[in-house]
Formats: C-alpha cells, structure tokens, sequence
C-alpha cells in the first residue's frame, strides 16, 4: 500500500484511495492558497460595484435625479464598474450597477434612475 501525505501539511493521509487531504481544514487552506490572487481580483471588483451601487442609491432617493459628474467623482463613483448597459431605440446608453442606472446628458450632467 502506497503512503500518501497531504498536500497541505504534508501528515500521512489515511482512508481513501483518492484522498489527497488529512482534513477539512487542510483542504480549505490548500484550495484558498491556490485560489487566492483570482478571489482577491473578484472581491475587489465586487467592493467597487457594491461602492458603486451605494452612491447611485444614496443620489437617488426619488427614482430620477440628475446629479453632475462632479458631485459623482467627489463621492469615489468609478465610472469604469457597471454590470450592464441598457441601449434604447433612440441609442441612448443606460449604465447600470445591478437595479441603479445612471445616463450621461450633455454638460456632464447625468441622469440616475432606479429599476424595479
């Protein structure tokens, strides 16, 4: 019978064949070491969308508002974060950040709207 160890702790694995881990705790550390810099991008665009959405919902009590750009950039709104563009007939492009959207108007005035 062939020893194996762990691949996080390097103990003696026992029970199945197929087994590459000692515990859960070890196979939670292992993939959460191996899985860390593409769970670190994911959470970090996360936090911009959630940061996002808070500054388009806190602009927006009424439903429409217009607010400027710069009253977006003084907030820390990044313009680049959005999870989808609604294009109209007319080729007006909503940008959204899930239920809150927001519309560029001339003179960096921007129209912020809510889905329901």
């Amino acid at each position: 019978m062939e020893k194996r160890n762990c691949l996080e702790c390097e103990d003696p694995v026992k029970g199945r064949i197929d087994k590459k881990f000692c515990s859960d705790y070890c196979r939670n550390s292992y993939n959460n070491s191996v899985n860390k810099d593409s769970k670190n991008l994911i959470r970090n665009i996360n936090n911009r969308l959630r940061k996002n959405h808070k500054i388009l919902s806190e602009l927006n009590t009424s439903g429409k508002t217009k607010v400027t750009r710069t009253n977006l950039y003084d907030k820390g709104f990044d313009f680049q974060f959005f999870t989808s563009i609604y294009t109209t007939k007319t080729g007006n492009a909503y940008f959204y950040v899930y239920n809150e959207g927001y519309l560029a108007l001339e003179n960096e005035i921007f129209l912020l709207i809510k889905r329901e």
